[in-house]
């Protein structure tokens, strides 16, 4: 598909680049190659193996912001009613600490966790839905927000939480504005799709919108999704953060899949 099709999709709405996708080297590197792409933010997986204090050094030296970094990842534990609730409140209360190191970074997300053999959905979800709860005094304390991850099961077969239906009420459960979604365009297609629908019907919990094109995780441009029509819907509802970029440029090319982003 020619650029002059796709080009600026986003155009009115800042993107966060996941740097994890698109560059490589340490995290001040990829963050100055997200800066000469023209990306005026940027978002990341976890944070434990990273300079956090000079990728903040770097991030206030050109004007950039970090919108949201992964806080708890893939595993058995979040979802798990035997995993301490206290041990995962002492990893969010540390992930607020780095998160306001960095600038503009009010958002951490939260993978639901895989499937454990014996245990029900029902049961990992209300597991999953205690730590949540928990964790709610620490979040409000330091005025960020928990943005759980529905995935799919073609990306990620053997997951616990798939599809904006669970999603939601997992957050109606907690009850809380400081547990919402992280609504990644992608994941939601796969396991699905009727994105814009879905969207308004869900807008009251998402959090934070996120994107690749399907099936092959590009960029808008390269797939199925008429991106430009879902930028629409998500730019009428009043959504003002950052999208993520959380895709794969196509065939690596950074500055082709970035074009077609910003124009």
């Amino acid at each position: 598909m020619g650029n002059d099709l796709v080009n600026g999709l986003t155009s009115g709405m800042p993107v966060a680049v996941n740097i994890e996708m698109w560059f490589e080297g340490d995290f001040a590197k990829r963050i100055r190659e997200a800066h000469a792409l023209g990306f005026p933010a940027i978002e990341f997986w976890t944070w434990k193996e990273k300079d956090i204090e000079a990728g903040a050094a770097v991030l206030r030296e050109l004007g950039m912001t970090a919108t949201q970094f992964t806080a708890w990842g893939f595993g058995e534990e979040v979802n798990h009613p035997d995993f301490p609730v206290s041990r995962f409140v002492e990893e969010i209360e540390v992930c607020c600490e780095v998160a306001a190191k960095l600038p503009g970074c009010e958002w951490m997300t939260v993978v639901g966790g895989d499937n454990i053999k014996g245990l029900t959905k029902e049961v990992m979800h209300a597991a999953l839905i205690e730590k949540l709860r928990a964790a709610v005094p620490v979040l409000e304390k330091h005025r960020k927000t928990i943005i759980l991850e529905p995935m799919n099961p073609f990306n990620h077969p053997g997951h616990c939480l798939y599809g904006s239906v669970d999603g939601i009420a997992i957050c109606e459960a907690v009850g809380s504005p400081w547990v919402k979604l992280n609504w990644d365009l992608f994941h939601m297609q796969r396991y699905e799709g009727n994105l814009i629908d879905a969207l308004e019907r869900g807008w009251p919990w998402v959090g934070y919108v996120q994107f690749a094109d399907s099936p092959g995780r590009n960029e808008p441009g390269t797939g199925e999704v008429n991106y430009r029509e879902v930028f629409a819907a998500v730019k009428r509802l009043g959504y003002a953060a950052p999208l993520g970029a959380e895709c794969l440029p196509l065939a690596g090319d950074v500055k082709r899949a970035a074009g077609r982003l910003l124009g």
